[in-house]
């Protein structure tokens, strides 16, 4: 029997969850988001809905009309999360999908498309370090022959972690999706501030993550005096706040959220530091701008330390612009009035299949504290079947 939306998000809560901090390790191809495409496979098979899966993790749930025209809908999200992330962000548009499929049928609606409900695999990137793989490699926007050359934290390869969750690295086509849209709770304070209980995406920024690999010499703590050190910490700390100071006088977004130290001792002086940068600007000349700043003065802060610097990017996202006339169409129509038309500076499988040409809008969902990628992500039930409602008539017409 299939759940409601209540019931499904309680099975969901537990799975992945730290005991101490509360957020969530939903990393791809490990236990929890195993269990988790397992519970999709579950309540898609529950709901009579035919289940489509690739041998990368993605699935898509589809719902078949009697008779079928061109031009499939796609809706869904992914169920993977950050390092102890938040619960909503990604499985929040999985679980509404599901919901709105139930509420399009107890309305008697017979779409004359087929809908699919879809979970892209290693969306946030957490493990292999590329955002929206899945969605990136279905949509023709990633080789396999690049893809297959990730590695994660511990040098595991893809194709092997693949092998080792029994999947084969083979992927799914979209060739048959008309139009895409992604339901999922607002990363910022936006609708907090409207008195909004959702919201439609505009568009998102530009992003990307770039690798500094900051280079100088080991040494002993005790010994090594001062002005004798080649110590590639203190061009990295100084790096950061070149980042920090940059990003904030173009309004943009800059995060050095990700560090590695080698030898890591407490008493030796590094030789080896590596930083990730997450870079967001509102348009794809300022994102160049800003990295080119910090990585200049990155570089000038490593001549005067005698230690070395090299960039480089492992991702950057274009700015994507969504359909306006999907975009307006799906603000406009609900009985309180318009929706209001938001941007964002977080990507999403979203802005991949918009970027391959697939026609794609997104629903945001208020998120009371305005927090994401942390524990302290939020969404209140109420909202979240308004949600619900908004992708059901989304689907509906786009549908029919």
């Amino acid at each position: 029997m299939a759940d409601d939306f209540e019931r499904m998000w309680a099975d969901l809560t537990p799975v992945g969850r730290s005991a101490s901090s509360g957020g969530y390790f939903r990393q791809p191809y490990l236990s929890a988001e195993t269990e988790l495409r397992a519970w999709f496979v579950e309540q898609a098979t529950a709901r009579d809905l035919s289940v489509e899966a690739d041998g990368l993790g993605n699935l898509v749930a589809w719902w078949e009309p009697p008779v079928v025209e061109e031009g499939d809908v796609l809706t869904g999200s992914h169920l993977d999360s950050v390092l102890d992330g938040g619960a909503y962000d990604g499985p929040l548009g999985v679980v509404s999908a599901l919901a709105a499929v139930d509420l399009l049928r107890s309305r008697g609606v017979v779409p004359r498309r087929r809908i699919g409900v879809s979970v892209f695999a290693e969306e946030e990137g957490s493990r292999f370090g590329l955002a929206c793989l899945g969605s990136r490699l279905a949509s023709g926007a990633l080789a396999w022959a690049d893809a297959r050359e990730l590695r994660d934290r511990d040098g595991v390869a893809l194709p092997d972690a693949l092998e080792t969750a029994g999947l084969d690295g083979s992927v799914m086509s979209l060739a048959g999706v008309a139009t895409f849209v992604e339901l999922h709770v607002e990363q910022g304070r936006d609708l907090v501030d409207r008195g909004a209980a959702v919201g439609v995406a505009s568009g998102i920024w530009p992003h990307g993550r770039y690798r500094f690999d900051f280079t100088g010499e080991a040494n002993h703590a005790g010994t090594t005096r001062m002005e004798d050190r080649a110590d590639p910490m203190l061009t990295y700390a100084m790096t950061a706040l070149a980042a920090n100071k940059q990003a904030r006088l173009a309004g943009s977004r800059a995060t050095f959220g990700r560090l590695e130290v080698t030898p890591n001792g407490t008493n030796a002086v590094p030789s080896r530091v590596t930083a990730w940068l997450d870079a967001r600007c509102a348009g794809d000349e300022d994102l160049a701008a800003l990295v080119e700043a910090v990585s200049r003065q990155g570089a000038d802060r490593a001549g005067r330390d005698g230690t070395s610097l090299e960039v480089t990017a492992e991702s950057v996202s274009s700015s994507v612009v969504f359909d306006a006339d999907l975009a307006a169409r799906i603000a406009a129509d609900h009985e309180g009035g318009d929706w209001p038309v938001i941007a964002t500076q977080a990507g999403h499988d979203a802005g991949i299949l918009s970027a391959a040409g697939i026609p794609s809008a997104m629903l945001f969902v208020r998120n009371p504290t305005g927090v994401s990628h942390s524990p302290a992500e939020s969404a209140r039930i109420a909202d979240c079947l308004v949600g619900v409602s908004a992708l059901a008539d989304t689907l509906e017409r786009l549908a029919r």
